[in-house]
């Protein structure tokens, strides 16, 4: 330890050593710093990239939010676009007449819509020209230049109504050869939207909405909004035509209408004068006819009662017929003259108060003979309380004998004819039903006329005047009430005839 070479080196030993170890600590140090400056870097790296991601989505954001600012300025715009429309549309279809459809298309609309400036024009075929029906925010020459250019360039605008497609002034070029610019000079605007008028009838034109303010830009809404504006005019050109047709139809039926009453009632006048000629004739030849058939039937009662002397049989045997036929004639004279009577308002009705059902009862004593000569069932079906009725007792037992005599004549042996009263509201009506042979459905509405006589065997076999039912109708219209009948062939008729109440 006294060397002192030796504590030199050894010094120098652990100088060395000491020097290795602060050079390893500094290597260690200093790989440390370059393994914090790595990490900070990458670090700084992440923090710039996640910066520029936070940069694009804010971008991203804020032009979302642009966009849904402009999608929600676009859709209030058009919201109250589609207001102003429903309102010009409501306006619009309220008239019918063609001429007033354009001039309910006002400024203020236009300006709801975001417009100033409308044009609209439809084609004549007639003059073969456009001829203008609306114009707003243009003074008159300005209209007059416009009229113009579209007799210049016609075959344009008639090729894009062929089209039937709306167009603005950032599409039109697409569909039709038209010159932009040349549109926007002559209508003074800076954009705009034109659309067909299209009526399924009538004359088609088209309808011009523009604006010259500079900071409007058309949209598809507006395009869209335009449609459903000419759509409407179109549709009200529709109503306004049918209802034009309409009215002159109707204008057109009333003048026949009231020709066609003239020319009838001047018919029915006539009718009236040739009904009341053929009463007249009738009367006054029934009156004619009754002195010679009075004298006839005198002269051969007196003969047949031999009063001048006893007859051979065959002389008596034609004496009776020349009796039976003057009752017969007698008979048809006496229905003549009460039609005729009735007709011309001369009949006096002795008008009282009448049990009806007794008058059935008693009628039916009466024909209860014939009835029994043929076996048929005579029924009286008038049940309950029956309120009189206010009628002519002799003319009202003329109905039931004609009737109930008919209904005996066309119902077989063994048959059943039923009488029915009952009350319906203000009246009683009278229903007279039989198992006969029954009426053709081709003479039912003939059966109560003059002299009109059913062509069925039973007729042809027994000889009758055709007046008796002709005679039951005057007598029951004269009554205030009414006569049909029912029938079914080879199952029956049902004569019905109503009388008034007291």
């Amino acid at each position: 330890m006294d060397n002192p070479d030796v504590l030199l080196n050894i010094i120098n030993v652990m100088l060395k050593a000491l020097y290795i170890l602060v050079i390893a600590g500094l290597s260690i140090f200093l790989f440390l710093k370059i393994d914090k400056e790595k990490r900070m870097e990458e670090m700084i790296s992440r923090l710039k990239k996640s910066l520029n991601e936070m940069d694009e989505q804010a971008k991203l954001i804020m032009r979302t939010d642009m966009e849904l600012n402009k999608i929600q300025e676009e859709l209030d715009k058009k919201i109250a676009g589609l207001y102003a429309v429903q309102r010009l549309t409501r306006t619009i279809s309220t008239t019918m007449e063609q001429s007033q459809i354009f001039k309910r298309v006002k400024a203020a609309y236009l300006e709801e819509l975001g417009f100033e400036k409308a044009y609209g024009a439809l084609w004549s075929e007639r003059e073969e020209k456009f001829i203008s029906c609306l114009s707003i925010g243009y003074l008159e020459d300005e209209s007059y230049a416009i009229a113009s250019f579209l007799d210049t360039q016609k075959e344009r605008f008639l090729d894009l109504i062929h089209k039937e497609k709306t167009v603005s002034s950032t599409s039109i070029q697409q569909y039709v050869d038209f010159e932009k610019e040349k549109m926007k000079s002559v209508f003074k605007v800076n954009s705009f939207v034109i659309s067909p008028i299209l009526p399924k009838e009538g004359s088609k034109g088209f309808l011009f909405i523009g604006t010259d303010n500079t900071d409007v830009a058309i949209t598809a809404g507006d395009e869209e909004l335009i449609t459903i504006l000419t759509n409407q005019i179109g549709q009200s050109i529709e109503n306004a035509l049918l209802f034009e047709k309409t009215w002159r139809a109707q204008q057109e039926l009333e003048i026949e209408v009231e020709k066609r009453t003239h020319q009838l009632t001047l018919a029915i006048e006539e009718v009236k004068k040739v009904s009341k000629r053929k009463t007249d004739f009738i009367s006054s030849v029934s009156h004619e006819l009754r002195t010679p058939l009075t004298s006839i039937k005198g002269y051969a009662s007196i003969l047949l009662a031999e009063k001048l002397g006893q007859l051979p049989e065959a002389v008596k045997a034609r004496l009776e017929k020349i009796n039976v036929h003057s009752d017969e004639l007698v008979h048809m004279v006496n229905s003549l003259l009460d039609i005729s009577r009735i007709e011309s308002g001369k009949a006096t009705m002795k008008m009282e108060e009448q049990d009806l059902k007794t008058m059935i009862i008693n009628v039916v004593d009466l024909i209860m003979i014939q009835c029994k000569a043929k076996n048929i069932e005579l029924v009286a079906d008038v049940q309950g309380i029956l309120p009189h009725v206010l009628a002519d007792r002799s003319q009202v037992e003329r109905i039931f004998i004609n009737l109930l005599g008919n209904a005996v004549k066309f119902t077989p042996q063994n048959g059943k004819i039923t009488i029915r009263a009952k009350q319906k509201g203000k009246e009683v009506q009278v229903d007279i039903s039989d198992t006969g042979i029954g009426i053709p459905p081709d003479a039912l509405s003939s059966i109560f006329e003059e002299f009109y006589r059913v062509d069925n065997a039973i007729n042809q076999q027994v000889k009758g005047t055709g007046l008796g039912l002709a005679l039951v109708k005057r007598i029951v219209e004269a009554h205030k009430g009414r006569i049909w009948v029912e029938s079914i062939i080879d199952k029956g008729s049902t004569f019905s005839f109503t009388l008034p109440i007291k």
